[in-house]
């Protein structure tokens, strides 16, 4: 049985090195253990090819039977979270929006409704969007306040962090009070201060694959400010499976960059362009290799510009290109990105 775990051992580390889908991988072990379980019911006792591989099929079978029920485990827990997340929707209180716009916010929207390029029909679109934002911290929050300023109608917003002490340098969504709160309800509290007219819907959860999907469905749009690139991975792959565009931004120190992935519409996704996860050490979080306080407002509230544009239909979106803004020195330029054909996400490479 060494043998065979040695060569399914192999076949994982081999996928991973040709950047193989985890699916595919699953795939080659799968079809080992095939071929395993074959030899041990065809061949007779004693043959040399079932001496090395464990002998008994009956412990084959075994661990097929427990690997059966893990793969079925996990299918019941993903659709039951799946449900609890609809269930968690359903159960939020909802805001009332009649046909047209109460006096109120004619007044409160008046700058958009103004703008040649936005006008009524374009803040009609607003309000009837859903905007998921991923992360409530730096890039997060000042995304989350001009949405919610703007009127985007429903605004959910996913994060496991509570407020802390050293957030409040440059999340100025959170206040001081908040310090202790779950990061969503803090967001929340704010963004419904400042416009009642919208819904927000938190979620005190980290996002994963069990549940990003049935999340992402129901969203016309999904924002991501998180920090780390396992969850940009995990992002960029449900939103290009969702055909929803995906608005990305990333700073570190003095320096950010936005852009905007949505490979339906024929530009590329974030695989493309940065198509593994550095190496340690070579991007460094806010934390280690600290950031600038006013720079994840820049870089957030032009995620928020993007959002409202691909809303509205207003101006180009940043599909494929990326812009990047250096605060030390005052510069801001544009590059050009291109959809990879072998990338495994949206490309060819895909499972």
């Amino acid at each position: 049985m060494i043998v065979v775990f040695s060569m399914a051992a192999a076949l994982w580390g081999l996928g991973a090195i040709m950047k193989m889908p985890r699916r595919a991988r699953l795939y080659m072990i799968g079809l080992l253990y095939v071929g395993v379980l074959f030899i041990q019911i065809a061949l007779p006792m004693g043959h040399p090819l079932r001496l090395a591989t464990g002998e008994s099929a009956a412990l084959w079978i075994l661990l097929g039977v427990f690997a059966a029920l893990a793969v079925v485990y996990g299918r019941v827990v993903k659709v039951l979270k799946g449900r609890a997340l609809v269930k968690e929707q359903a159960d939020a209180p909802k805001v009332t929006r009649g046909a047209r716009f109460s006096e109120s916010e004619l007044e409160r929207y008046a700058r958009h409704i103004v703008l040649r390029e936005i006008g009524g029909p374009g803040q009609k679109a607003l309000r009837d969007a859903k905007v998921l934002v991923i992360g409530a911290g730096g890039l997060g929050a000042p995304a989350l306040q001009y949405l919610a300023a703007a009127g985007v109608g429903t605004i959910g917003v996913i994060d496991d962090d509570m407020v802390e002490n050293a957030n409040l340098q440059r999340q100025v969504i959170h206040r001081d009070r908040d310090i202790g709160m779950p990061k969503v309800f803090s967001a929340q509290s704010a963004m419904i201060a400042q416009n009642p007219h919208v819904e927000v819907l938190p979620y005190h959860r980290r996002l994963t694959e069990g549940m990003a999907e049935d999340l992402f469905r129901g969203y016309d749009l999904v924002l991501d400010g998180t920090d780390n690139f396992e969850t940009r991975y995990l992002a960029n792959r449900v939103a290009v499976a969702c055909r929803v565009p995906l608005v990305s931004g990333a700073l570190s120190q003095w320096e950010g960059q936005i852009s905007v992935f949505d490979p339906s519409s024929g530009t590329p996704c974030y695989q493309c362009i940065f198509p593994q996860a550095p190496a340690d050490g070579v991007a460094p979080s806010c934390a280690e290799a600290g950031v600038i306080g006013p720079l994840p407002g820049v870089i957030g509230s032009m995620m928020a510009v993007e959002a409202i544009k691909l809303i509205t239909g207003a101006g180009q979106a940043l599909k494929g290109e990326m812009l990047i803004y250096d605060a030390l020195w005052g510069e801001t330029r544009k590059i050009g990105l291109k959809p990879r054909a072998d990338c495994p996400v949206c490309g060819t490479g895909r499972a």
